[in-house]
């Protein structure tokens, strides 16, 4: 997925740039990195998965984990909503001190502070 890992690195690099630029106004400019995330795409992909291999879809999430992200720390899917709980925060003036910062909401899986 080497096309990912660069428009992902550019994304990062778009939205500190632009926070630079806006110093002193008061804009914040933050990236929100979410990990693997249970989307209706992700969803169906998933149950397609199970059906295939003909076990449970339980048991299709375990296997994910367990194979593709053994890192995890959660071990599930994060949930579209958990993702939107970081987006609201930094949205809202709680976060006015967040600015140019890359916030993951990946579950753990990558496994260095920075």
């Amino acid at each position: 997925m080497i096309h990912y890992g660069v428009t992902k690195t550019a994304q990062v690099a778009l939205a500190r740039g632009i926070a630079e630029t806006t110093t002193g106004t008061g804009v914040t400019v933050n990236s929100v990195l979410p990990g693997a995330t249970r989307s209706e795409g992700v969803g169906t992909f998933l149950q397609q998965l199970a059906q295939e291999r003909r076990i449970t879809l339980e048991e299709m999430e375990k296997l994910f984990f367990e194979r593709a992200r053994p890192s995890s720390l959660i071990k599930r899917f994060i949930q579209p909503e958990e993702v939107a709980s970081l987006v609201a925060y930094v949205c809202s003036p709680l976060s006015a001190a967040t600015n140019g910062a890359a916030l993951r909401v990946e579950g753990g899986v990558v496994q260095s502070i920075f």
